[in-house]
């Protein structure tokens, strides 16, 4: 992971410095003097080379710096004030995606090629093509506005998480169906189910019982990758929704040239990322026996 993370530290470092305009660009134009102040201020006056080892230097600390937009604020501060919102609109998003994945491609798999299995493997297709951008403001035109049995905007009650957490997970859900549909299937020609229907079980029983824990292999590698994209990829949906999650700060921070801010979330996703998987590697044992080490 370390060098790799370092990669990363150095791409986005210098790809956000080589990007035109600067932090303290704007429709006003500043005095001279003062520009030259703010720029010493912050060190954007030394050489790249220099700024970078700074850089390093107080990463080292998990010290992100000041953030250059907001007055009196760091981005340690503005991460931990808004990755919390994120992540929960991201837990809640996999609640809804495992809840619909699951139940469809289990009911898909229970009959394979019958209306039972084309109805719900037709959303999924649904889901996989339409991207959130396109779902979020039908989900608002449909039950905000036109039946108005949900808030469209905030991030206060129950109810304004119910339709961003349906948006960012229904494209999840669709995966996650098919997967389990593929899995089911794929583990129930395995001698032990063979075993339990001349036992004479129920085909739901053999399911939930037997077939379904095998059957999540596939869903359960899936789920790694699937998180840190929910999180990381929810700057769509808080965006729709006027969220105050993180997503929304790093949209800004990108269009204000807020280098700190920029490099501090994009890093933080990246860490996601290793979290997550590492996690899967973990209940992916668990599930799955053949995979431990002595």
């Amino acid at each position: 992971m370390a060098p790799v993370f370092l990669v990363v530290v150095t791409v986005v470092f210098f790809m956000i410095r080589f990007a035109p305009g600067g932090p303290f660009d704007s429709e006003k134009q500043v005095p001279p003097q003062i520009l030259e102040n703010l720029n010493a201020k912050y060190h954007l006056n030394e050489p790249l080379w220099k700024q970078y080892w700074r850089y390093l230097v107080a990463l080292s600390h998990l010290d992100l710096g000041p953030s250059f937009k907001h007055a009196n604020r760091t981005v340690n501060e503005i991460i931990a004030e808004a990755f919390p919102v994120s992540l929960e609109l991201g837990l809640l998003s996999l609640a809804w995606a495992l809840i619909i994945g699951i139940t469809a491609g289990g009911l898909a798999a229970l009959k394979p090629n019958s209306l039972l299995d084309y109805v719900p493997m037709s959303f999924s297709i649904f889901g996989i093509c339409l991207p959130t951008f396109v779902i979020g403001p039908l989900l608002v035109l449909v039950f905000g506005l036109w039946l108005e049995w949900f808030p469209v905007a905030g991030w206060t009650h129950w109810q304004h998480r119910l339709l961003p957490s349906l948006t960012l997970g229904f494209a999840y859900a669709a995966y996650i169906s098919r997967l389990t549909r593929g899995g089911l299937i794929e583990i129930s020609h395995q001698d032990f189910i063979r075993t339990a229907r001349a036992k004479g079980l129920s085909e739901p029983k053999i399911l939930v019982k037997h077939a379904l824990r095998g059957g999540m292999l596939p869903v359960v590698s899936f789920l790694g990758p699937a998180l840190a994209g929910i999180i990381s990829g929810a700057l769509v949906t808080e965006t729709i929704f006027n969220i105050p999650g993180l997503g929304r700060f790093f949209i800004q921070s990108a269009l204000n040239r807020d280098y700190t801010v920029v490099m501090g979330t994009a890093l933080l996703y990246f860490s996601l990322i290793f979290v997550c998987n590492f996690l899967v590697d973990i209940v992916y044992v668990i599930l799955d026996p053949r995979v431990r080490y002595e």
